[in-house]
């Protein structure tokens, strides 16, 4: 641990000589904090005054006391509650850090450093924020007086590289014969809901499905906060919301990017995330020749998935309910379930949707979660267009 009396004393002498010199680069800046250090805390060993030469440098250069936390790849969230409670998940797990902020006011500080640097503002008008930093990091914030605590800043580490069945496979989120079949269901352009909650692996699914597309094929990606990385296709269009600027205009949702995407000459829509009203717009993207098309959403099962669409889609245009669940029907061929497990992100179950019956969408399990493995249950798709590979 470093000593905060000492940090602060430090802290104080490397302010006046940034001070005295402005126009230091970051190595200027090292070189100085490393000087001032052998000086003045010439009693630390070795090991103490490399932590003390790093914490003080990323509080001037970088991520503060969390820069360590970014750095480290084991690390996939970092949750911080309070100036003074910061949590992370490694493999899976969240554990309670001893790092914390000097004060409230660092982490106000850090925050408003980041989100300007996203042409984002967070105040009491607008107390909530979601952007990405640096490509591969998605960060949430929640201020004052929504937050109680203080600053909240959530920060989830994106994969730097797509992560496709290999890795699935290698890590038991997906089993060989389930991979097989979702591989032919992409390639013969079935129309794939990936529902999960939060941090269950969607992302992480949708990106490995991507791997199974035709290269030759056009893709248009819809995402709040873009999170997508498709490596294997070169016609690719990443499209990413904007939210309301300070004189609460210019927004722009999921569904106006829906609609424009149409005109695109899409060959295939992929929306990172279904939340509301745009999944009518989904639904009919789906319906008119846009087949293939993939997206996820917040579920806690496969039917419960289909339950959620029905009120996403109600809530914003006012049509009779079969007429949104033959909707639903037409448009939705297969529903993947991910969840946590010992850990792990794992696929729970693949269905498929095969129709209405005594009004309500009816649903084929093909692969479901038993004492803790994906198993198939031997049936057999209803729907066998789902497996014609078309030519393109």
């Amino acid at each position: 641990m470093v000593d905060f009396d000492l940090y602060k004393q430090l802290r104080a002498s490397v302010f006046d000589a940034l001070n005295r010199q402005p126009e230091m680069n970051d190595n200027d800046v090292l070189s100085a904090i490393e000087s001032i250090v052998f000086r003045d805390a010439r009693f630390l060993i070795a090991k103490e005054k490399r932590m003390m030469i790093e914490r003080l440098f990323f509080s001037f250069r970088g991520l503060d006391v969390i820069q360590p936390l970014v750095d480290d790849d084991s690390i996939s969230e970092i949750m911080i509650n309070r100036f003074d409670e910061i949590y992370i998940e490694r493999s899976g797990n969240i554990t309670k850090t001893d790092i914390c902020f000097d004060d409230q006011q660092k982490l106000e500080d850090l925050i408003q450093m980041i989100v300007s640097k996203m042409n984002r503002s967070v105040n009491e008008r607008t107390p909530i924020v979601d952007a990405r930093w640096n490509h591969h990091i998605r960060i949430n914030v929640v201020f004052p007086p929504i937050s109680l605590n203080g600053p909240v800043m959530t920060m989830r580490k994106l994969p730097k590289q797509s992560l496709g069945f290999h890795y699935l496979l290698e890590n038991g989120g997906i089993n060989e014969e389930a991979a097989q079949l979702m591989s032919k269901l992409v390639q013969s352009r079935s129309n794939i809901m990936i529902s999960g909650g939060t941090s269950s692996g969607k992302t992480t699914f949708l990106n490995a499905l991507t791997d199974c597309i035709d290269v030759t094929e056009r893709i248009i990606t819809i995402e709040d906060c873009a999170e997508l990385n498709i490596r294997t296709i070169p016609n690719v269009v990443r499209l990413e919301t904007r939210n309301v600027n300070l004189d609460g205009k210019g927004e722009v949702s999921i569904s106006d990017l829906i609609r424009t995407s149409l005109r695109m000459r899409p060959d295939r829509i992929i929306v990172g995330e279904v939340r509301g009203a745009e999944a009518f717009y989904m639904l009919q993207a789906m319906n008119t020749g846009h087949d293939g098309s993939i997206c996820t959403a917040h579920a806690n099962s496969s039917s419960d998935m289909l339950t959620r669409l029905e009120t996403m889609v109600l809530s914003g245009i006012d049509f009779p309910l079969r007429a949104v669940r033959q909707m639903i029907c037409s448009a939705i061929d297969i529903v993947v379930h991910m969840r946590h497990w010992n850990g792990r992100r794992v696929v729970a179950e693949i269905c498929e949707v095969t129709g209405i019956e005594c009004e309500e969408i009816q649903l084929n399990p093909l692969f479901e979660w038993k004492n803790g493995a994906l198993v198939a249950t031997g049936n057999q798709l209803k729907k066998q267009r789902n497996l014609t590979v078309h030519a393109g």
